[in-house]
């Protein structure tokens, strides 16, 4: 990646518009900010903030998960939209950065991002070209296609042909080819345009499941062995074609369903949640935490909130709101409060219930769930040692 661009991150100079930072930081640039030292309580509330231990031991354990099967990361970019984070992802092995639309692939590729997997279909004509164009630029881009009405349009033959997966769908689902023979004539379409190259298979299990139960897991493997199917009936322009599945839920079951297939081909992971992990949706639904095969992560991500109000008893309002903190999984969830709930959320304040002995001033440490709706609601966030309680980095994002 772009060391220059990355390291100019750290001159940009705080100020107003920098939420969940204090005001005794205003005209530092964040990379002198960092070098003061400032202690993590200190911090404005409503605030998010990352644990750097937590950051470094799931990076680490899931590197090291996905190299003992033979299994390549591109981890979703989308879940941070943090060139920070993908740098680290990669120096710790992964393969690529995995994107939702162009405009994310924009962001790898200027901060220089070197292999970037576009895990959607693109209507957009310009786009494709556009596409084209970086990839005869030198960089690495895959994208996927499902249908006659998203068909990836190429560019021509003198442009750079684009690799292709195609992507197997399931009925009631996102996109994906509904069905083995769909896909096939997906397939057939991309060997027939010159702007394109038939590179691979892919999918998302995720779309057919959605619990931890022994039917879910059933029909994830179901799927699964749906499109190693699909793999096995194809052709492909490229050497070591790609076999791509896995969410932030189910990657162990790609290890077993598709893990086998790695010797020919490079079967690609896409989880994104995995580095930050969470107290809630991931906490419950990650293979470590039902018992399956897969590395044992820690959430990294908390937020913080200050009582503003005790307007009854039993009853406590928080400063911070759906401005500051996912809830589309879960509310946020209180933290060393026994019988505490946090059971209503309005846009900027948070309910907080059977938390006795709270005044107004106090701060609430909450633990949040889903982490790719937590990044988008902050442009810099603070991460924390959490020996010394001081900030020693600051995350930027780019939604």
């Amino acid at each position: 990646m772009d060391e220059t661009l990355l390291r100019g991150l750290y001159d940009e100079v705080l100020d107003w518009r920098h939420k969940g930072i204090p005001a005794a930081a205003h005209g530092l640039t964040i990379g002198e900010w960092i070098a003061s030292g400032p202690p993590a309580p200190t911090l404005p509330t409503p605030v998010v903030t990352l644990s750097a231990q937590a950051i470094e031991h799931n990076l680490l354990s899931m590197a090291a998960w996905c190299a003992e099967r033979r299994l390549a990361l591109a981890p979703h970019g989308k879940a941070t939209m943090a060139p920070q984070l993908w740098q680290r992802q990669l120096a710790a092995g992964a393969a690529a950065i995995t994107v939702a639309n162009p405009f994310q692939a924009g962001v790898a590729r200027r901060f220089g991002v070197p292999r970037i997997l576009i895990a959607n279909q693109i209507a957009d004509p310009a786009a494709v070209l556009q596409l084209s164009v970086w990839a005869r630029e030198g960089v690495r881009i895959c994208l996927l296609s499902d249908s006659g009405v998203t068909k990836v349009r190429g560019s021509g033959p003198a442009a750079t042909p684009l690799d292709v997966l195609v992507e197997l769908g399931a009925e009631g689902g996102r996109a994906g080819a509904r069905g083995i023979e769909a896909a096939l004539a997906v397939a057939a379409g991309i060997e027939a345009d010159p702007g394109l190259r038939l590179a691979g298979v892919a999918g998302y299990e995720g779309a057919v499941a959605s619990g931890t139960d022994a039917a879910a897991l059933a029909a994830v493997d179901d799927y699964l062995g749906d499109l190693a199917s699909l793999y096995a009936a194809l052709d492909f322009e490229t050497d070591r074609p790609v076999v791509s599945a896995g969410g932030s839920a189910y990657f162990d079951r790609v290890a077993a369903i598709l893990g086998p297939l790695a010797g020919e081909a490079e079967v690609l992971l896409r989880s994104g949640s995995y580095l930050v992990h969470d107290h809630g949706f991931y906490a419950r639904m990650t293979p470590a935490a039902r018992g399956g095969d897969g590395p044992v992560l820690r959430p990294a991500l908390r937020g913080r909130a200050t009582v503003l109000s005790r307007p009854e008893p039993g009853l406590a309002i928080l400063d911070g709101g759906r401005r500051d903190f996912p809830y589309d999984q879960d509310l946020p969830i209180p933290l060393g409060l026994n019988g505490a709930a946090c059971p209503q959320i309005s846009d900027q304040h948070l309910f907080l219930t059977g938390a006795e002995g709270l005044a107004v001033g106090d701060q609430v440490e909450l633990g949040l769930s889903h982490p790719c709706t937590a990044f988008d609601k902050w442009r810099l966030i603070p991460v924390v040692d959490e020996e010394t309680d001081l900030v020693v980095d600051v995350i930027r994002t780019f939604f």
